[in-house]
């Protein structure tokens, strides 16, 4: 005996089959729905956090690198380096500024150190301090007007200022440096580095 096969009907592509249950339309649609919102907005967030965090980080650059005058504290080591200004230990009333052209890059520093530490600085950066020449600013107005030294007052009518340039060969940079010896256990040094990129 054989079995029958009961007669197959032909599924019309017009026919769309029972309808959807209320439930399960809402849920597929919820599920669209939160699928869109996670491709979509979840890159979009980060996005502007990114782009806020980019924005804040440049507006402290720009604040940084536009501010006019000195910076008190150490400049970095790397700058130290590049610009060749050894600030010995100890030193005090360390401050600085930088400023970057195409044409030359300076290093404005100022410290207040010992004898010693003097002496250890000017050796460092290969002269002595018998190259020193009293009543010598050896820094322009320009350079001075940068940062606001004023070579005036007590010390210069008291003969207290002392410079020399220690002019070198590119690449290596050259300085001008002014010591105020007014106080006689702890000279002020004061220091523009110049280098040509």
């Amino acid at each position: 005996m054989t079995a029958s096969v009961p007669p197959q009907t032909a599924v019309s592509p017009e026919d769309p089959g029972p309808p959807e249950d209320r439930r399960r339309v809402v849920r597929r649609r919820a599920l669209t729905l939160l699928i869109i919102v996670l491709l979509i907005g979840v890159p979009a967030g980060y996005l502007v956090i990114s782009a806020a965090q980019s924005r804040a980080s440049g507006k402290d650059k720009e604040q940084k690198y536009s501010a006019r005058g000195l910076t008190i504290d150490w400049p970095a080591k790397v700058q130290r380096r590049v610009y060749d200004v050894p600030i010995p230990h100890p030193s005090n009333q360390v401050a600085y500024y930088e400023t970057n052209n195409w044409r030359t890059s300076r290093l404005y520093v100022q410290f207040q150190t010992t004898h010693d530490g003097l002496d250890t600085f000017l050796r460092d950066i290969g002269v002595s301090r018998d190259q020193l020449k009293k009543d010598d600013i050896t820094i322009s107005d320009r350079d001075r007007n940068i940062v606001g030294w004023k070579f005036s007052g007590p010390g210069a009518r008291l003969g207290g200022y002392w410079g020399l340039s220690n002019k070198e060969k590119n690449p290596k940079p050259s300085q001008d440096i002014v010591v105020n010896t007014q106080n006689p256990r702890y000279p002020m040094v004061y220091v523009v580095s110049r280098t040509v990129p």
